[in-house]
């Protein structure tokens, strides 16, 4: 069902943990399989420089939280509101159909975390065009930020 790169990530889970001095930290959740994922984001010049979590949920979720925080730890923040769930899928050498889903959540927290922290209320917005980022139909959950 799932491939060797998926059961690494699920055994092996990258980036598990917490960032005391996150710029945005997001909650997410799927109502209707119960995952749930907190997301810790820290920038730098416009640059992801970590990215931590904490979940629980399915295989599938696990190993898609695990392998978007190594994809988009050292990318700009205008290239990683471009990546998709498909890409995550693909670069864990896919998922089940009906698991797809599970990277969708991961990489929605990663969007909603960075227009948090660029459109936060301190007055330093950024620009990162109209069109990045995630409606609210395509991201379950509430996002929380914190700007230092």
């Amino acid at each position: 069902m799932y491939t060797e790169l998926v059961m690494d990530h699920v055994m092996n889970p990258r980036n598990i943990g917490v960032i005391e001095d996150a710029d945005s930290i997001i909650k997410v959740g799927d109502p209707k399989c119960g995952d749930s994922l907190l997301l810790f984001l820290k920038f730098c010049n416009d640059i992801i420089s970590d990215a931590k979590y904490m979940i629980k949920g399915c295989p599938a979720a696990i190993a898609t939280a695990s392998m978007t925080t190594e994809i988009v730890k050292g990318m700009t923040l205008r290239k990683a509101l471009e990546l998709t769930d498909k890409q995550v899928a693909n670069a864990l050498g896919g998922l089940p159909e009906e698991k797809i889903h599970c990277s969708s959540l991961a990489v929605g927290a990663v969007h909603e975390g960075i227009r948090n922290y660029t459109s936060s209320s301190d007055g330093n917005d950024q620009d990162l065009g109209e069109d990045a980022g995630v409606g609210p139909s395509q991201l379950p959950g509430t996002g929380e930020n914190k700007r230092l």
